[in-house]
């Protein structure tokens, strides 16, 4: 099955933003990526899917490295910025620069060329280690050698189509509740 782009059945996901950082032929560049995802802890794995006619895309292939930021609430404009230009098309590091509407440190363990975003819920650098076309993006894996984060700052929710942050925790469920339930695992086990 094929679903068109925007299709408002897609639309129940709810992700963050991942904006991407890399440098090549095209320079410096920043993308958002509604699809960023930690895949794996030991080693430590982040998977980004970007189309593969991208600058980050070409970016990443060229170098074998970009960076991951993961947007905090106050970056909503960053994101559109970033989503909304295309890095073949427009610098977009510099209008960010310029406007003074983001900051940018040098990478510390990947190419200094490559920007990481000050002020990001999280700041990772990561060296490529897979890519796979799946349908019409490219899954670039990279392995994550440097890494910070601050846990004062909540990162920017995506869904439907707008941003969002994120509101009052629920509780988990409580003690005597969990309890029942493993009663009733156990009961309900299966032996191999």
């Amino acid at each position: 099955m094929d679903l068109l782009w925007n299709d408002r059945r897609t639309r129940q996901f709810v992700t963050n933003v991942g904006l991407i950082t890399s440098d090549g032929l095209l320079g410096p560049n920043i993308m958002a990526a509604e699809w960023t995802h930690h895949i794996s802890y030991s080693p430590s794995l982040i998977a980004v899917n970007i189309r593969g006619h991208d600058a980050t895309a070409e970016n990443i292939s060229e170098s074998r490295e970009f960076g991951v930021n993961i947007a905090a609430e106050s970056q909503n404009v960053i994101c559109s910025i970033a989503g909304r230009y295309k890095g073949i098309y427009v610098d977009k590091i510099s209008v960010l620069k310029e406007s003074g509407i983001a900051a940018f440190y040098n990478a510390k363990r990947i190419s200094k060329e490559v920007p990481m975003l000050v002020g990001a819920a999280m700041n990772a650098e990561c060296k490529l280690v897979k890519h796979e076309e799946l349908g019409d993006h490219i899954m670039f894996v990279g392995e994550v050698i440097e890494i910070s984060a601050d846990e004062n700052i909540r990162p920017l929710l995506y869904h439907n189509g707008r941003y969002w942050i994120l509101g009052e925790a629920i509780i988990k469920p409580q003690p005597d509740i969990l309890n029942r339930i493993e009663e009733l695992a156990k009961k309900q086990s299966r032996t191999r």
